[in-house]
Order: C-alpha cells, then structure tokens, then sequence
C-alpha cells in the first residue's frame, strides 16, 4: 500500500511539504503571506505587490495544470468529456477548509478523496442507495464543509478578494 503508487503521488506529497516550508521559512514565502495579509503594508516596504499575486497564481495554475495533466495522463489514460467532475471546486474548497495551511490541505485530500473513494465503494456494493445521491455525495460534503467554514472568516488572509491600485 506504501509504495505501490505511482512517482506523482510521491512528488505530490513532496510539493506539500515544499510548499510549507516554503511559505515557513523563506523569504519569499515570508514576502507572499505579507502580501497576502496586508498589501498596502507590503507596497510601503516596497515589495512589487502585483508581481507577487501574478507568481502566486501561476504557480497554482501551474499546479492544477499538472494535476490536470495527471488525470487525464495516468489516471484516467484517456479523455472524456467533463473527466474531472467539478474536482477544481472540491480543491477551491479545500483551500478553504484548510484555513490556508499548507500541512491541513493534506489531510482534506485524504478527507474528500476518502468520500469520493466511498462513494464508489458503496455504489459497487450495490448498496440500496440511488448511485444519484451517492454520486453527489462529495460535493454535498463540500458545501457542507465551506457553509460550517465559512462562519469563521478570522483565518482568511486579510488582503483575500481585495483589489491593489499602487499609489506612488
């Protein structure tokens, strides 16, 4: 069970880890949670603000790319329409269940992949349960997850959702 993966799990589990200490210990990790939480604070000590973002959102688009990549290359050698069933929103809501922590993201993967593992578990068990509601199963848990989440804004970073317009 350990070691009967494939080397992208492997280097998934690398990424978190890297990505943690990253965000922990360096200083451009210290310069993006700046960033993050206070950008007109982050602009005053002279970060180049919009630059930070832009490296932060292609660095997560170039991970969801190759998450993408491994889905339709690996784990799914194959491509059809509507393949990844709205797991980009499962991931969004992850992010927020995880109160933006690296470490906790890991362990909502397991959580929701767990769930979506069940789900098809039980639906090959022939269980007296509509495969429609079992289908449905982990996004109703997600929702479920980001309704009971989304009380408590405190951990959100404080900059999230808001525009930067440099004033120099």
């Amino acid at each position: 069970m350990l070691f009967s993966h494939d080397i992208v799990v492997y280097l998934g589990l690398a990424l978190v880890a890297a990505v943690w200490a990253g965000l922990r210990y360096t200083r451009a990790g210290l310069i993006l949670r700046a960033v993050g939480e206070n950008h007109d604070a982050a602009h005053a000590l002279g970060y180049k603000v919009v630059r930070v973002r832009v490296a932060a959102i292609l660095f997560g688009g170039a991970c969801a790319g190759l998450g993408g990549a491994y889905v339709s290359l690996v784990r799914v050698p194959q491509w059809t329409e509507g393949m990844t069933a709205g797991a980009g929103w499962i991931a969004l809501a992850l992010v927020v269940f995880a109160s933006w922590r690296a470490g906790r993201v890991l362990l909502g993967a397991w959580l929701f992949g767990g769930v979506s593992v069940l789900q098809l578990n039980l639906q090959a068990a022939g269980v007296a349960i509509p495969v429609e509601y079992l289908s449905m199963s982990p996004y109703l848990i997600t929702i479920l997850v980001l309704v009971i989440m989304s009380a408590d804004r405190s951990r959100a970073p404080g900059s999230l959702g808001r525009v930067f317009h440099a004033s120099d």
